[in-house]
């Protein structure tokens, strides 16, 4: 699950920054509240890559997603992107998660094997 959200995560991290360019443009905004804003959230899309595996760490994710959404009162078209984002930290989450369950049965049944094996080579040679 950590990769997938990680890499969702990234995305976002550049997305984050363009949607900062273009409202650099906008004259409602200052560049240092643009720039604030923008920095933060990709300064926070970044540290949440390493915390996914923390408390929270999927939570703050959420948060983040749905600021992204926010973000298009600002610049309209970030309301489809973020949109985009929040469905693919979702699949990111709920793959994972299943990716992972798949990886720990198969984990286990190669564990089983092995011990069954050494079991056998064992009695074999008794």
């Amino acid at each position: 699950m950590r990769t997938l959200c990680a890499s969702t995560l990234l995305g976002e991290f550049f997305v984050i920054g363009f949607a900062g360019l273009v409202a650099m443009k906008l004259d409602d905004v200052s560049q240092a509240t643009v720039w604030a804003v923008c920095g933060a959230g990709m300064v926070l899309s970044l540290l949440l890559c390493g915390m996914l595996g923390r408390p929270g760490g999927v939570q703050l994710g959420w948060a983040l997603q749905v600021a992204l959404v926010l973000s298009g009162f600002v610049v309209p078209m970030m309301f489809i992107l973020g949109l985009v984002f929040g469905g693919l930290w979702w699949a990111s989450i709920h793959y994972g998660r299943k990716i992972d369950e798949a990886k720990a049965r198969w984990a286990e049944q190669q564990g089983r094997q092995e011990q069954q094996a050494q079991q056998e080579a064992g009695g074999a040679t008794a």
